[in-house]
């Protein structure tokens, strides 16, 4: 058995896999055993009652998580003239206009989020087909297509995170690091089942968050009893 293996039954003899815990045992539970050599990252998984396909079924936005990310995101603008001098003096790690656009179809894409002012999304649409697969389009709805380009790179680099809904009613997103306090890995991640639950589509029915479960880089799922988050 290789060592991986061995320390991933090793942790799972710590958790009963039946079982369900309050979000301050879950918690508990993940950051004891996160303890492999780096800083593991701390995600949480939510299991809608919800059919993506359907339009009034999509679930999507951005939240401001309070205790950050823990991680550097780099924030790409496509900007132009006093508008990219205001990204640059935000902190934007890449800006650029015909050029940053030349970089992304040549696979040049060095940056984890990307804003966009608006008048310069006629060329920013050119690179949908690049883009939007791999979630990284702007859009006016999540505050990346915004003339307020400053505060959106620093809501971004200040720890909101944008979560969507996948094909099979699953949302993924990383909520912090395991040197995280427990406290602030639990505003975290109140912070982020309270938006997805405010942001029920009216398509759905039944049972709207089924299950939640919270996981490290490097270890198993954790379930979540909802009510020990939702109000």
């Amino acid at each position: 058995m290789s060592k991986s293996g061995k320390r991933y039954n090793e942790i799972e003899l710590t958790r009963d896999g039946q079982s369900t815990y309050d979000v301050d045992q879950a918690i508990k539970l993940v950051k004891t055993n996160a303890n492999s050599k780096f800083n593991e990252t701390i995600e949480i998984s939510l299991n809608l009652g919800v059919d993506p396909k359907q339009a009034d079924q999509m679930v999507r936005g951005v939240v401001n998580l309070p205790a950050g990310t823990g991680k550097d995101v780099k924030v790409a603008v496509f900007a132009r003239d006093a508008k990219a001098q205001e990204a640059k003096d935000a902190g934007a790690d890449i800006v650029g206009s015909e050029d940053l656009a030349e970089n992304v179809r040549s696979g040049k894409i060095e940056f984890d989020r990307v804003i966009s002012t608006p008048d310069m999304m006629a060329l920013v649409g050119q690179l949908g087909k690049i883009l939007g697969p791999r979630g990284l389009m702007p859009n006016p709805k999540l505050g990346t297509v915004t003339d307020n380009v400053a505060d959106a790179v620093k809501s971004i680099k200040g720890g909101s995170v944008e979560y969507r809904v996948e094909k099979a009613g699953i949302i993924h997103a990383g909520i912090g690091k395991a040197d995280f306090t427990e406290e602030a890995i639990k505003s975290n991640v109140k912070a982020i089942v309270e938006a997805i639950q405010n942001a029920k589509p009216t398509g759905a029915k039944g049972t709207y968050i089924k299950n939640i479960s919270l996981t490290s880089t490097m270890g198993v799922g954790v379930k979540i009893d909802p009510n020990s988050i939702i109000n």
